[in-house]
């Protein structure tokens, strides 16, 4: 019994400066301590298309995991995820990687994911803070080729830009809610950068507004293969 009280104190003690101990992140280039509830590492993805994209990964005691995109200063394309053509979206954790010893290692091999994969394994997705992890998207209609907006706020939202997004013949009279047809306007170009982010009302995807996964937007019923991986991930 002192034993498992004593463990309980520790974990309610973690912080940025204790997640994680020396010998886990030794190696690891890029790490940095210090924040009240997370570290930062030095992250990339690579891409056929775009070749490697390099970021900051920030892991939060939660489980949390936010990235933000440092290929550029002032990146238009500030979502790490876009510049892997949604590559890391499939198999992230082997898609997403840190340099260890100077080599690409991916995270499934690191420490860094323990907090992460100790949130799913107790049903918790997103911390407690509030943070918002899922912006607004847009489709274009293979029809019409107007852009039209998905808000993803609730599973349900989730789940029907999802459906839509493996669609690759989705069209304006498919969308289940605010019934538009390819004859109503398209929204405007100044309104579509306005996208849900807390942090930024312009935001072009930062690291409260990018999700890589999670309970609300991957389905254990759907047989795409993004959310297979992330099933397996999750019961791994």
């Amino acid at each position: 019994m002192a034993n498992g009280v004593e463990e309980m104190d520790r974990e309610s003690v973690v912080n940025g400066s204790t997640m994680f101990s020396d010998e886990e992140v030794r190696e690891i280039s890029g790490f940095k301590r210090g924040g009240d509830d997370y570290v930062e590492v030095t992250c990339g993805c690579t891409s056929h298309r775009y070749g490697d994209a390099v970021g900051t990964l920030r892991v939060f005691t939660s489980g949390d995991l936010e990235i933000s995109c440092e290929c550029t200063p002032g990146c238009e394309e500030a979502a790490f995820e876009k510049h892997s053509g949604r590559e890391t979206s499939r198999k992230w954790k082997n898609n997403v990687w840190v340099i260890v010893d100077g080599e690409k290692v991916p995270l499934s091999k690191t420490a860094l994911l323990k907090y992460y994969n100790r949130a799913l394994s107790n049903g918790s997705t997103r911390s407690q803070a509030g943070r918002v992890c899922h912006r607004d998207e847009f489709l274009r209609c293979t029809q019409c080729n107007k852009h039209r907006r998905f808000r993803l706020r609730t599973t349900e939202e989730c789940r029907t830009y999802h459906d839509a997004f493996i669609n690759t013949n989705w069209k304006c009279s498919d969308m289940p809610y605010d019934k538009i047809t390819c004859d109503d306007d398209e929204e405007r170009a100044s309104r579509r950068v306005y996208r849900g982010c807390v942090r930024s009302p312009t935001c072009r995807g930062c690291t409260s507004c990018v999700c890589f996964g999670c309970g609300n937007c991957r389905f254990s019923d759907c047989g795409c293969q993004t959310c297979i991986d992330f099933t397996r991930n999750v019961k791994a």
